[in-house]
């Protein structure tokens, strides 16, 4: 009996120990939900960090906010300029991070201010990636959430800038 209650006692400190561990670990990027594409356009949810990879694609990267989803790296740069900012979207597939140069790419912009702006980003062939100037100067904390349409398949990340 006194066995019993030694083993029950190691048992008992040893899975409190254990999940006392497990709370106390820092979640990583890959279990994450802001370091995964979002299938919602809305911008209340909590912003996507800077850079996020669940696997080695550092081959292809542009200096970025990354997302990796499934088959699919995107990745956004965005560039101030005395009246606004560039913004240079890429959307591509596979390890090789082919570009995909079809898709209908819409970014919604949430300005510091609170306001809200649709862009429509073009393809720009000669750079392999979408592009768009947001005519905005506010300075603060600019939320996007970039929508692709690829034939019907929705890839969609979420990206924070500050100007």
């Amino acid at each position: 009996m006194r066995l019993f209650r030694s083993l029950a006692a190691l048992f008992t400190g040893l899975t409190v120990l254990g999940l006392s561990s497990c709370a106390s670990q820092p979640q990583s990027a890959a279990e994450s939900p802001s370091a995964t594409a979002e299938n919602s356009p809305t911008l209340a949810a909590a912003p996507t960090p800077e850079t996020t990879s669940a696997k080695d694609h550092s081959h292809g990267g542009q200096g970025g906010q990354v997302i990796e989803t499934g088959d699919y790296h995107l990745e956004l740069l965005a560039k101030p300029e005395a009246n606004g900012t560039h913004l240079d979207f890429f959307l591509q597939k596979g390890d090789d991070h082919e570009p995909i140069p079809d898709a209908k790419v819409v970014a919604q912009v949430q300005l510091p201010n609170g306001t809200q702006q649709k862009l429509d980003l073009t393809y720009d062939a000669a750079g392999g990636h979408y592009t768009v100037f947001l005519p905005a100067t506010a300075t603060g904390e600019y939320k996007l959430v970039v929508l692709s349409d690829l034939n019907g398949e929705k890839v969609n990340g979420r990206y924070t800038f500050t100007k």
